[in-house]
């Protein structure tokens, strides 16, 4: 049962040892979000973000944890790391040495990582800067400036705290990879996430107080996060199993194989990146324009609300690009197939090899379209909606993906470690175990 799978969970002195080491990694975290950056007026600044609920500096609030909205020095959050992820990956597909470096295993990984460090670094000096030159322009609704005393040392300082911010978060989810029970960025979002559903929860229930929302509005809303939730429970589970037939051989004295098993192709290969990502992609350009007074880029910054039609249709476009490449990159039919072939496996009626590789290509690319199409309509329709009933905070689909999909994904990492110790996890003997997204 889950609650003999929790209990089990302590019992282990090596689990027990990364569970608490997560907890205290993402509580330094949650603590970071509340120190200040030096020279604001916070009051200025929370009139400014009272406005900008449910637009894109919302979106990036709740990607950061409410950091952005109290600018904190984790105000640019780990999307300057993701968006450095992206570039590399993107990179390694064209440049032969970085793809060298992907296929020389742990030294080659921990090279990317490097690179990956430096890119981080770069994006968040980029954005610091601009964060702090439109700081210097942004007014509250009273006409209160938000910078208490512009100029050069301030912009210095802000672009020194918030690139040493993010570099510190890159450094905690490592940490949490390394020493915890994996996810570590996942699990970062994660957390942001699930900070701010007491406030969002008091939000609504001070809608329904004041009468701005009915009771229909919020049953109705509770009902679609519940359906919204079991559907990402079931697909994320929902696997595309194809038969492998392995023949027998003689070993000695001993005959092996000749057993029939399954290669199984789960539906949402890529997880919960293709969303993290494609929302690191629009978010980083239109933070930029949102906070510079240029006429042009703030009309591009709010055509760009989410719950408009051009960041939807951008952010499915993303999200399908994402949906393959990330396929692309973490699964390949070749390897799969060649390994197959190695120990004398071959799916009934393909020849192996070649032929082998191109029928689990094939499959791969129908399974993901499904894939992609079931995480571009949870992130939309649901966002969409809350638009239309004027919820005052954004925690649409993309949120619940991503808080459901790693909840399930930790689960699995917990599940690893109890089973080879005989211990029961957390569902029921007999019953299917969990299974990782990756």
């Amino acid at each position: 049962m889950i609650g003999g799978g929790f209990q089990n969970t302590f019992k282990i002195p090596e689990l027990k040892k990364r569970i608490l080491i997560t907890f205290a990694l993402l509580a330094v975290y949650r603590i970071g979000v509340h120190v200040p950056v030096p020279g604001i007026d916070h009051v200025a600044l929370a009139h400014f973000f009272a406005r900008a609920q449910g637009t894109l500096l919302g979106l990036f609030d709740m990607f950061s944890g409410g950091a952005l909205e109290r600018l904190s020095v984790f105000a640019l959050g780990i999307m300057p790391y993701i968006s450095a992820s992206i570039i590399i990956q993107l990179l390694t597909v064209v440049i032969p040495h970085l793809e060298k470096l992907s296929k020389e295993g742990e030294q080659g990984r921990k090279k990317i990582t490097q690179y990956t460090r430096y890119g981080t670094v770069v994006l968040s000096l980029i954005q610091g800067f601009g964060i702090s030159i439109g700081l210097e322009r942004m007014t509250a609704p009273g006409g209160a400036s938000v910078v208490i005393e512009a100029g050069w040392a301030f912009r210095f300082m802000t672009i020194l705290t918030l690139t040493a911010g993010t570099a510190f978060i890159m450094w905690l989810g490592e940490q949490i990879t390394e020493r915890g029970i994996g996810n570590g960025i996942s699990l970062i979002i994660f957390a942001g996430i699930v900070a701010r559903m007491p406030s969002a929860l008091g939000n609504t229930f001070n809608l329904l107080s004041t009468g701005e929302m009915g009771i229909f509005t919020i049953l109705l809303l509770l009902v679609l996060m519940i359906i919204v939730i079991g559907v990402i429970i079931y697909v994320e589970q929902a696997q595309r199993r194809i038969p492998v037939q392995y023949p027998k051989r003689v070993v000695g004295r001993k005959m092996y194989g000749g057993q029939s098993t399954h290669l199984p192709l789960k539906i949402n290969t890529s997880g919960v990146i293709p969303p993290i990502f494609a929302s690191s992609i629009i978010m980083f350009p239109a933070t930029i324009a949102s906070f510079l007074n240029i006429s042009w880029m703030q009309s591009v910054a709010n055509a760009m609300t989410p719950g408009s039609f051009w960041y939807e249709s951008l952010y499915v476009v993303f999200i399908f690009f994402f949906c393959y490449f990330y396929t692309a990159v973490t699964f390949n039919p070749v390897d799969v197939a060649d390994n197959m072939k190695k120990h004398g496996g071959y799916i009934p009626g393909i020849r192996p090899g070649k032929k082998t590789a191109e029928y689990i290509d094939k499959v791969l690319t129908r399974i993901t379209l499904g894939g992609a199409i079931y995480i571009s309509v949870v992130c939309v329709l649901p966002s969409i909606l809350i638009t239309r009933f004027n919820v005052p905070f954004y925690f649409g689909g993309t949120a619940l993906l991503i808080v459901v999909g790693v909840a399930i994904d930790t689960m699995a990492q917990i599940e690893a470690h109890l089973l080879p110790r005989n211990y029961e996890g957390f569902l029921k003997r007999g019953s299917s175990r969990l299974r990782g997204r990756r």
